[in-house]
Protein backbone atom coordinates (compact mmCIF):
# COMPACT_ATOMS: atom_id res chain seq x y z
CA UNK A 1 0.00 0.00 0.00
CA UNK A 2 1.56 3.17 -0.98
CA UNK A 3 1.14 6.34 1.29
CA UNK A 4 0.19 9.95 -0.71
CA UNK A 5 2.76 12.59 0.29
CA UNK A 6 1.18 14.25 3.15
CA UNK A 7 0.27 17.99 1.36
CA UNK A 8 -2.20 20.59 2.20
CA UNK A 9 -3.36 20.28 -1.41
CA UNK A 10 -4.70 16.54 -0.73
CA UNK A 11 -5.63 17.11 3.27
CA UNK A 12 -9.37 17.40 4.39
CA UNK A 13 -9.63 19.74 7.10
CA UNK A 14 -9.33 18.18 10.58
CA UNK A 15 -9.03 21.14 13.65
CA UNK A 16 -7.42 18.80 16.00
CA UNK A 17 -4.68 17.54 13.85
CA UNK A 18 -1.63 20.09 14.32
CA UNK A 19 1.41 17.68 13.74
CA UNK A 20 3.70 18.79 11.37
CA UNK A 21 6.32 16.42 9.04
CA UNK A 22 8.66 16.52 12.09
CA UNK A 23 6.16 15.53 14.62
CA UNK A 24 4.95 13.08 12.65
CA UNK A 25 8.45 11.29 12.22
CA UNK A 26 8.78 11.39 15.83
CA UNK A 27 5.30 9.37 16.03
CA UNK A 28 6.35 7.43 13.53
CA UNK A 29 9.90 6.62 15.02
CA UNK A 30 8.22 5.67 18.51
CA UNK A 31 6.01 3.11 17.24
CA UNK A 32 8.71 1.06 15.44
CA UNK A 33 9.46 -0.70 18.29
CA UNK A 34 5.32 -1.30 19.73
CA UNK A 35 2.86 -3.81 19.13
CA UNK A 36 -0.34 -2.85 17.70
CA UNK A 37 -2.17 -1.62 20.75
CA UNK A 38 0.91 0.71 21.41
CA UNK A 39 0.86 1.99 17.96
CA UNK A 40 -2.60 2.88 18.11
CA UNK A 41 -2.93 4.48 20.86
CA UNK A 42 0.03 6.73 19.34
CA UNK A 43 -2.28 7.39 16.53
CA UNK A 44 -4.99 8.09 18.62
CA UNK A 45 -2.71 10.96 20.60
CA UNK A 46 -1.91 12.33 17.35
CA UNK A 47 -5.39 12.35 16.62
CA UNK A 48 -6.50 14.13 19.69
CA UNK A 49 -3.47 15.88 21.03
CA UNK A 50 -5.52 17.57 23.95
CA UNK A 51 -6.82 14.63 25.30
CA UNK A 52 -4.86 12.01 28.00
CA UNK A 53 -4.09 8.99 27.69
CA UNK A 54 -6.93 7.93 30.26
CA UNK A 55 -9.27 9.63 28.06
CA UNK A 56 -8.16 7.89 25.27
CA UNK A 57 -8.20 4.63 26.64
CA UNK A 58 -11.58 4.96 27.98
CA UNK A 59 -13.03 5.84 24.96
CA UNK A 60 -15.39 3.68 23.14
CA UNK A 61 -13.78 1.71 20.80
CA UNK A 62 -16.18 2.94 17.87
CA UNK A 63 -15.54 6.00 18.95
CA UNK A 64 -11.69 5.85 18.96
CA UNK A 65 -12.35 4.01 15.34
CA UNK A 66 -14.04 7.00 14.32
CA UNK A 67 -10.94 9.26 15.09
CA UNK A 68 -8.16 7.80 13.71
CA UNK A 69 -10.46 7.22 10.09
CA UNK A 70 -10.32 11.46 10.31
CA UNK A 71 -6.49 11.35 11.10
CA UNK A 72 -6.18 9.18 8.35
CA UNK A 73 -8.54 11.71 6.08
CA UNK A 74 -6.51 14.86 7.03
CA UNK A 75 -3.06 12.91 6.40
CA UNK A 76 -3.46 11.03 3.15
CA UNK A 77 -7.21 12.24 1.72
CA UNK A 78 -10.48 10.76 1.85
CA UNK A 79 -9.69 7.84 -0.25
CA UNK A 80 -8.94 4.62 0.74
CA UNK A 81 -7.46 1.98 -1.63
CA UNK A 82 -8.49 -1.51 -0.14
CA UNK A 83 -6.87 -4.55 -1.46
CA UNK A 84 -9.01 -7.58 -0.71
CA UNK A 85 -8.40 -11.06 -1.51
CA UNK A 86 -11.37 -13.52 -2.58
CA UNK A 87 -12.19 -15.99 -0.34
CA UNK A 88 -14.43 -18.60 -2.93
CA UNK A 89 -10.78 -18.00 -5.77
CA UNK A 90 -8.31 -16.18 -4.43
CA UNK A 91 -8.63 -13.52 -6.98
CA UNK A 92 -7.02 -10.26 -5.79
CA UNK A 93 -9.47 -7.38 -5.61
CA UNK A 94 -8.61 -3.95 -5.25
CA UNK A 95 -10.87 -1.12 -4.91
CA UNK A 96 -11.63 2.83 -3.28
CA UNK A 97 -13.25 3.40 -0.20
CA UNK A 98 -14.45 6.44 1.02
CA UNK A 99 -13.80 7.70 4.42
CA UNK A 100 -16.42 10.43 5.30
CA UNK A 101 -18.98 8.75 7.24
CA UNK A 102 -16.14 6.43 8.65
CA UNK A 103 -14.67 9.80 10.10
CA UNK A 104 -18.02 10.77 12.15
CA UNK A 105 -17.82 10.29 16.19
CA UNK A 106 -20.66 8.41 17.16
CA UNK A 107 -22.88 10.31 20.31
CA UNK A 108 -21.58 8.52 23.24
CA UNK A 109 -24.47 6.35 25.13
CA UNK A 110 -26.16 7.44 28.35
CA UNK A 111 -26.45 4.37 30.78
CA UNK A 112 -25.82 0.75 30.31
CA UNK A 113 -27.04 -1.33 27.80
CA UNK A 114 -29.41 -4.25 28.98
CA UNK A 115 -30.21 -7.71 27.35
CA UNK A 116 -32.64 -10.88 28.47
CA UNK A 117 -32.16 -14.10 27.37
CA UNK A 118 -32.91 -17.52 28.87
CA UNK A 119 -32.83 -17.03 32.39
CA UNK A 120 -30.07 -14.47 32.10
CA UNK A 121 -30.37 -10.70 32.38
CA UNK A 122 -27.49 -8.52 31.56
CA UNK A 123 -26.49 -5.11 32.02
CA UNK A 124 -23.35 -3.93 30.18
CA UNK A 125 -21.79 -0.86 28.94
CA UNK A 126 -19.62 -0.32 25.67
CA UNK A 127 -16.45 -1.67 25.29
CA UNK A 128 -13.29 0.33 26.01
CA UNK A 129 -10.07 0.52 23.98
CA UNK A 130 -8.26 -0.70 27.45
CA UNK A 131 -10.90 -3.43 27.30
CA UNK A 132 -9.83 -4.56 23.89
CA UNK A 133 -6.04 -4.15 25.31
CA UNK A 134 -6.81 -5.97 28.62
CA UNK A 135 -8.52 -9.10 26.51
CA UNK A 136 -5.47 -9.07 24.27
CA UNK A 137 -2.68 -9.46 26.82
CA UNK A 138 -4.64 -12.00 28.58
CA UNK A 139 -4.90 -14.04 25.28
CA UNK A 140 -1.22 -13.64 24.96
CA UNK A 141 -0.20 -13.95 28.38
CA UNK A 142 -2.67 -17.73 27.90
CA UNK A 143 -0.58 -18.61 24.79
CA UNK A 144 2.47 -18.27 26.69
CA UNK A 145 1.77 -20.18 29.69
CA UNK A 146 0.60 -22.97 27.29
CA UNK A 147 3.44 -22.82 25.11
CA UNK A 148 5.60 -22.68 28.49
CA UNK A 149 3.76 -25.72 29.27
CA UNK A 150 4.19 -27.90 26.11
CA UNK A 151 1.00 -26.85 24.43
CA UNK A 152 1.62 -25.18 21.60
CA UNK A 153 -1.46 -22.78 19.90
CA UNK A 154 -3.21 -23.45 22.94
CA UNK A 155 -4.64 -20.77 25.45
CA UNK A 156 -7.97 -18.71 25.41
CA UNK A 157 -10.16 -19.32 22.28
CA UNK A 158 -12.42 -17.11 20.19
CA UNK A 159 -15.48 -17.43 22.97
CA UNK A 160 -13.07 -17.67 26.21
CA UNK A 161 -11.95 -14.22 24.57
CA UNK A 162 -15.73 -12.56 24.05
CA UNK A 163 -16.65 -14.19 27.21
CA UNK A 164 -14.20 -11.80 29.06
CA UNK A 165 -14.21 -9.12 27.72
CA UNK A 166 -18.34 -9.36 27.83
CA UNK A 167 -17.34 -9.92 32.22
CA UNK A 168 -15.43 -6.50 31.81
CA UNK A 169 -17.89 -4.66 30.66
CA UNK A 170 -20.55 -6.24 32.67
CA UNK A 171 -22.55 -3.92 34.93
CA UNK A 172 -25.04 -6.34 36.71
CA UNK A 173 -25.82 -9.59 35.78
CA UNK A 174 -28.88 -11.68 37.58
CA UNK A 175 -29.83 -15.31 36.67
CA UNK A 176 -33.01 -16.56 37.52
CA UNK A 177 -33.51 -13.72 39.81
CA UNK A 178 -30.43 -14.17 41.80
CA UNK A 179 -27.25 -11.77 41.03
CA UNK A 180 -23.88 -13.05 39.77
CA UNK A 181 -20.52 -12.15 40.68
CA UNK A 182 -18.58 -10.41 38.02
CA UNK A 183 -15.33 -13.03 38.70
CA UNK A 184 -17.82 -15.65 37.82
CA UNK A 185 -19.38 -14.62 34.15
CA UNK A 186 -16.40 -15.98 31.87
CA UNK A 187 -17.06 -19.15 32.95
CA UNK A 188 -20.99 -18.82 33.59
CA UNK A 189 -22.09 -16.83 30.43
CA UNK A 190 -23.14 -19.38 28.06
CA UNK A 191 -23.15 -18.70 24.61
CA UNK A 192 -26.85 -17.20 23.64
CA UNK A 193 -26.05 -14.70 26.29
CA UNK A 194 -22.69 -13.49 24.65
CA UNK A 195 -23.93 -13.08 20.67
CA UNK A 196 -26.82 -11.51 22.10
CA UNK A 197 -24.22 -9.07 24.06
CA UNK A 198 -22.43 -8.85 21.22
CA UNK A 199 -25.36 -7.92 18.83
CA UNK A 200 -26.57 -5.20 20.63
CA UNK A 201 -23.28 -3.45 21.53
CA UNK A 202 -22.93 -3.74 17.42
CA UNK A 203 -26.19 -1.95 17.09
CA UNK A 204 -24.80 0.56 19.70
CA UNK A 205 -21.59 1.39 18.46
CA UNK A 206 -21.73 -0.15 15.17
CA UNK A 207 -18.22 2.00 14.16
CA UNK A 208 -16.53 -0.21 16.05
CA UNK A 209 -16.20 -3.19 13.50
CA UNK A 210 -15.56 -1.76 10.15
CA UNK A 211 -16.64 -5.14 8.07
CA UNK A 212 -16.77 -5.14 4.12
CA UNK A 213 -18.61 -7.41 2.04
CA UNK A 214 -17.14 -7.38 -1.40
CA UNK A 215 -18.28 -9.49 -4.28
CA UNK A 216 -15.78 -10.56 -6.19
CA UNK A 217 -15.85 -9.74 -10.29
CA UNK A 218 -14.53 -13.05 -11.17
CA UNK A 219 -16.86 -15.89 -9.64
CA UNK A 220 -19.74 -13.47 -8.17
CA UNK A 221 -18.73 -14.90 -4.67
CA UNK A 222 -19.08 -12.47 -1.54
CA UNK A 223 -15.63 -11.92 1.05
CA UNK A 224 -16.71 -10.61 4.26
CA UNK A 225 -13.35 -8.77 5.22
CA UNK A 226 -12.50 -6.33 8.23
CA UNK A 227 -10.82 -2.88 7.85
CA UNK A 228 -8.58 -2.35 10.88
CA UNK A 229 -8.16 1.18 10.68
CA UNK A 230 -5.21 1.18 12.63
CA UNK A 231 -3.03 -1.00 11.33
CA UNK A 232 -3.72 0.76 7.97
CA UNK A 233 -2.84 3.70 8.99
CA UNK A 234 0.23 2.86 10.49
CA UNK A 235 1.34 0.90 7.10
CA UNK A 236 0.64 4.30 5.33
CA UNK A 237 2.35 6.46 7.66
CA UNK A 238 5.78 3.92 7.81
CA UNK A 239 5.57 4.01 4.15
CA UNK A 240 5.44 7.81 4.79
CA UNK A 241 8.21 8.09 6.24
CA UNK A 242 10.71 6.35 4.69
CA UNK A 243 9.76 8.09 1.74
CA UNK A 244 10.33 11.48 3.47
CA UNK A 245 13.55 10.32 4.89
CA UNK A 246 15.42 9.05 1.39
CA UNK A 247 14.17 12.92 0.82
CA UNK A 248 16.05 13.95 3.46
CA UNK A 249 19.01 11.86 2.41
CA UNK A 250 19.56 12.59 -1.20
CA UNK A 251 18.90 16.85 -0.51
CA UNK A 252 21.29 16.82 2.26
CA UNK A 253 23.75 15.25 0.38
CA UNK A 254 23.04 17.27 -2.67
CA UNK A 255 22.71 20.55 -0.59
CA UNK A 256 23.95 20.26 2.46
CA UNK A 257 20.87 21.26 4.27
CA UNK A 258 20.07 19.67 8.06
CA UNK A 259 17.39 17.50 8.66
CA UNK A 260 14.95 20.28 10.16
CA UNK A 261 15.69 22.87 7.21
CA UNK A 262 14.59 19.95 5.12
CA UNK A 263 11.49 19.66 6.73
CA UNK A 264 10.55 23.09 7.00
CA UNK A 265 10.50 23.22 3.21
CA UNK A 266 6.76 22.59 1.34
CA UNK A 267 6.40 19.33 -0.14
CA UNK A 268 5.98 20.88 -3.10
CA UNK A 269 9.07 22.78 -3.42
CA UNK A 270 11.36 19.62 -1.44
CA UNK A 271 9.37 17.76 -5.01
CA UNK A 272 10.93 20.39 -7.13
CA UNK A 273 14.37 20.22 -5.16
CA UNK A 274 14.39 16.52 -5.83
CA UNK A 275 13.89 17.16 -9.84
CA UNK A 276 16.58 19.19 -9.76
CA UNK A 277 18.64 16.49 -8.08
CA UNK A 278 17.89 14.09 -10.57
CA UNK A 279 18.17 16.20 -13.37
CA UNK A 280 22.10 17.29 -12.08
Amino acid sequence: MAAAPLTAETAAPAAAVTAGPAELLAVWEAGLGLADPGRALLLHRTARPEAGDGELLSAPVGEREADLFALRRALFGERMQVRVECEPCGEAMEFDLGTDDLAARPPRRDGPLRVAEEDWEVEFRLPTVADLAAVAEAVEAARGTAADQGAEGQGLDGASARALLAARCTVSAVRAGRPVPAGRLPALLPETVLRRVAEAAEQADPAADVTLRVSCPECGGTTRAELDIASYLWAELDAWARDLLLDVHLLAGAYGWTEPEILALSPLRRRYYLELCADA
